[in-house]
């Protein structure tokens, strides 16, 4: 899922995980009837405008690059949620990515309205405009990949979700150990099927501090080609913050991880991680 994949959502081959879904090749497709959309987001939301949440961004081993998600002003009755991605020097030297991703949500659902990203990778530019329709079962995309345009209607089944947006639906809900999730996301042209399941509680230690969080382990698979499919690890905290801790998913190149560390809110002194500490597995 390119650089996207460090965003969720958005997206690990070699990450230790329970047996509940089985390997990423054994997980089949469920049909719509099998699936139910997320629920609407539960009040008060555990973030408000004005929240700044910096990542670095892992691949093959090696620190790739930097992310910024934030909360922006309400434009036009949508609450923008904006990542900005950019790989380091080093990294440049296999592949040069620098891109914004914005999520437009309903202010009170937090289900999407509009996303829109626009990267350039190795000088190729790519951008998406996804206009969500009918409570997001069909998708209205425009599309530009370098010199190539065009446009496409995608459908879902369960009501199509965003990988940005994603993120933050979850974060305003309430999880318990084995709770069970199948939706529909759109990412980098396509319609997945994320099928998912909550882990145990784990206790993670960041460069950020302590945490006790939600594992969400699931499997992204295309809807139109059920043989391409993801596998995705997400840490939730369990606090009133519940911040989004690390995503951890794969690429054409192998595993990319996003790991949190700086949270700037409004009204709060900026906390941002040091002494540098491990407990998530590759």
């Amino acid at each position: 899922m390119g650089w996207r994949v460090a965003i969720s959502a958005a997206c690990v081959g070699s990450v230790a995980f329970g047996a509940t879904l089985g390997p990423v090749a054994e997980v089949a497709l469920p049909p719509d009837n099998a699936c139910a959309p997320l629920p609407a987001a539960k009040t008060p939301l555990p973030f408000k405008t004005g929240e700044v949440l910096d990542y670095d961004l892992d691949a093959l081993g090696a620190q790739a690059g930097k992310m910024r998600i934030s909360v922006r002003p309400l434009e036009e009755g949508a609450l923008p949620i904006r990542a900005e991605a950019k790989t380091n020097t080093l990294f440049s030297k296999i592949r040069r990515v620098t891109g914004t991703a914005t999520s437009y949500l309903n202010p009170k659902t937090l289900k999407p309205v509009r996303y829109y990203e626009d990267a350039t990778e190795n000088e190729i530019r790519k951008t998406a405009n996804a206009q969500f329709r009918a409570e997001g079962r069909q998708v209205d995309l425009d599309w530009t990949w370098g010199k190539r345009s065009g446009k496409t209607i995608l459908h879902s089944g369960t009501g199509g979700l965003d990988l940005l947006g994603t993120i933050f639906l979850v974060r305003a809900l309430p999880w318990k150990v084995d709770d069970r999730v199948c939706f529909d996301v759109y990412a980098i042209r396509r319609m997945w099927r994320v099928v998912g399941v909550v882990e145990e509680r784990e206790h993670v230690s960041l460069p950020l501090g302590e945490f006790d969080a939600w594992h969400l382990h699931g499997v992204a698979i295309r809807l139109d080609d059920p043989t391409s499919r993801r596998e995705l690890h997400t840490w939730i905290s369990d606090d009133a913050k519940r911040l989004p801790l690390a995503a951890i998913g794969t690429i054409d190149l192998g595993a990319v991880r996003a790991t949190l560390n700086g949270v700037s809110r409004p009204g709060e002194k900026r906390v941002r991680g040091e002494n540098p500490k491990e407990t998530l597995k590759w």
